[in-house]
């Protein structure tokens, strides 16, 4: 996709006024100052690179607000959710993904990490395509006008080597070598990768491990794997094998710059060691984890051991990667009952570049020539960011190195935005959302409704 975009403010890691965003082929050709937008698309707020959601199940959606009730636990939650993944067909996840990943488009993301497990008919019936779930999710990606990374993964066991029970039979292949058969048959499109996952140690068996492992290195694909989660994991895995989750995946030859542990919320200080000493990127969803109650992930620990962040929705409770990098420093602050953990840069880079990264995305999540052209509008109208913005830099500016006034673009993003503030959205030069409304799918409130009508039925 050609075009060409003038942002009246833009973060390019630095704050600008009145940018000219020249596209050429999906790719940003040029940035350049410019104090008139001219023929260009206006772009009328503050721009900043495409978001992405690096762990999502996009199935969740259909439990928000219905897991309320009452107390419970992660596990008593979890059986909402297998009576929902029991439901679903590919065409009804299909048009329920393309809803969700509509709603992503609206929060101003422009790619989706999906660890996908639902891959079989009830009872672990083949469908005719054997990956016709995972293709209903690379479609929906298309529908919505978003990158998807499809992380196929692999889930054998009810627990540490125990068979699957019957809702469980729909995610799993029945052995490693099965499962790295039929993801084999994914191809890759345009806005669409392929990457693996490890369920859990719980749910793969430690001699399943190295057959994911060697499936994704062939590749130089992504790998990812929920990691210590809950305590019960722990326990069940040094009861299992005399090791914690992270020691296994280390041993095992799975911690790595293109492996992501997901949540990571239960660490001791060796696994904190191998994760930040092996680059392998921790993917914080605190929205997830506060509604199920799991715990607060020692996301500065991790970093400071050397692993990159990212973030995601997970079971979708809330569809808003400002507020997850928001809560990421919240959450530190409470827990240590200081402020200043993160620089909102440092939180924007996680929902951005390194985000990206981590769902084999590299070319994308910044502003600058020969990345991604992805482009994220935030009103600065709002009463949420009304006057939030301060000082910049003024046009005919950009690239100077001068030293500008307050820089309050990335705080605004991170501290007062949220979802709702998104009113464009360009991914790979292409304009999906304009003035809040999505280009692709009008009606992304009634699609939802559809959708999730039908999955109820």
């Amino acid at each position: 996709m050609n075009g060409r975009f003038w942002a009246r403010y833009a973060w390019t890691g630095a704050m600008e006024s009145g940018v000219l965003i020249e596209v050429s082929g999906g790719r940003i050709a040029s940035l350049q100052a410019d104090s008139a937008p001219g023929d260009a698309v206006v772009l009328d707020g503050l721009v900043i690179p495409g978001l992405a959601n690096a762990h999502s199940h996009a199935f969740h959606r259909a439990l928000r607000g219905a897991t309320q009730l009452g107390g419970g636990t992660f596990w008593t939650w979890r059986e909402t959710m297998y009576r929902v993944a029991a439901a679903l067909t590919p065409d009804e996840y299909l048009e329920l993904a393309r809803a969700v990943y509509a709603e992503m488009a609206l929060a101003g993301i422009t790619c989706v990490g999906e660890f996908h497990y639902l891959h079989h008919a009830p009872g672990g019936v083949t469908y005719d395509d054997p990956n016709a779930m995972g293709e209903a999710l690379i479609e929906a990606a298309a529908q919505a006008g978003i990158r998807i990374t499809l992380l196929d993964t692999c889930y054998l066991s009810s627990g540490f080597g125990a068979p699957p029970d019957e809702t469980q039979l729909r995610f799993s292949d029945g052995s490693g070598e099965a499962w790295a058969e039929r993801v084999s048959g994914l191809k890759e499109r345009d806005h669409a990768r392929v990457g693996a996952a490890v369920h859990s140690v719980r749910a793969v068996p430690a001699d399943q491990l190295g057959v994911i492992g060697a499936w994704a290195a062939q590749r130089n694909a992504p790998i990812h794997a929920h990691v210590s989660e809950q305590p019960a994991e722990n326990e069940g895995c040094l009861a299992a094998y005399g090791v914690t989750p992270t020691r296994l995946l280390a041993d095992r030859g799975l911690l790595g710059p293109r492996t992501t542990a997901v949540h990571a919320t239960h660490l001791t200080s060796e696994d904190i060691a191998l994760l930040g000493g092996s680059a392998t990127t921790v993917c914080m969803c605190p929205t997830t984890e506060r509604d199920l109650a799991d715990g607060i992930g020692p996301a500065r620990e991790v970093q400071d051991a050397g692993s990159p962040l990212s973030l995601g929705s997970d079971s979708q409770a809330v569809i808003d990667l400002f507020e997850e990098a928001r809560a990421m420093e919240l959450n530190e602050r409470l827990r240590t009952r200081r402020r200043g953990h993160w620089t909102a840069d440092a939180l924007l880079r996680a929902a951005t570049v390194d985000g990206h990264a981590s769902l084999g995305w590299p070319e994308a999540g910044t502003l600058e020539v020969g990345a991604l052209a992805d482009l994220v509008t935030i009103s600065l109208d709002s009463v949420r960011t009304a006057g939030s913005l301060g000082s910049v830099r003024t046009a005919g500016s950009f690239d100077s190195g001068r030293t500008a006034g307050p820089l309050h673009g990335a705080e605004t993003a991170v501290f007062a935005a949220t979802s709702a503030d998104v009113s464009d959205v360009v991914a790979g030069g292409r304009v999906i959302v304009r003035r809040g409304v999505h280009q692709l799918v009008p009606d992304v409130a009634g699609a939802l409704r559809q959708a999730l009508a039908r999955v109820a039925s």
